[in-house]
């Protein structure tokens, strides 16, 4: 059918003179054969989109949930691991600081026991000790008592 003719009601025949280039020519058999493959593939690809297909069972895989118990495990493993760890060194700071406390004490008792040793044997010492002999002592209360030397 002619579009001219459906148009004009006139058939317009071409003239040799008319005759298309040879390069359109094969444009326009490539375009055609183009089409024909695509509908062709078209019309394959809706005949298997539209066959009846089996079911297959699916194979599960026994790893992944194994895998992730296993990580999970690992992961609160991991975490009371760290608290026990955090608690233990808790611990062992509060028992250092005692025995620290301790023996400061014990630094300071020894130290006070020591000066009361020194103290007793001051006060023995100066008991004990004449700084003039017996027979001047008199004199020697004259003369603190005076304030002269």
């Amino acid at each position: 059918m002619n579009w001219f003719k459906s148009i004009t009601g006139t058939a317009v025949e071409p003239q040799p003179d008319d005759k298309l280039d040879s390069e359109f020519e094969q444009a326009i058999v490539n375009f055609r054969q183009n089409v024909h493959a695509w509908s062709e593939a078209a019309f394959r690809s809706a005949a298997e989109f539209n066959r009846t297909r089996t079911l297959h069972a699916t194979v599960h895989s026994t790893w992944r949930p194994v895998l992730a118990w296993a990580l999970g495990c690992v992961v609160i493993a991991g975490g009371v691991s760290g608290g026990i760890y955090d608690h233990h060194r808790i611990v062992v700071e509060r028992q250092q600081a005692a025995a620290r406390i301790a023996h400061e004490r014990q630094l300071t008792a020894q130290q006070m026991a020591k000066e009361a040793d020194e103290s007793l044997l001051a006060n023995v010492d100066t008991d004990i000790s004449r700084s003039v002999p017996a027979a001047m002592e008199p004199l020697a209360q004259l003369m603190d008592d005076d304030g002269t030397n």
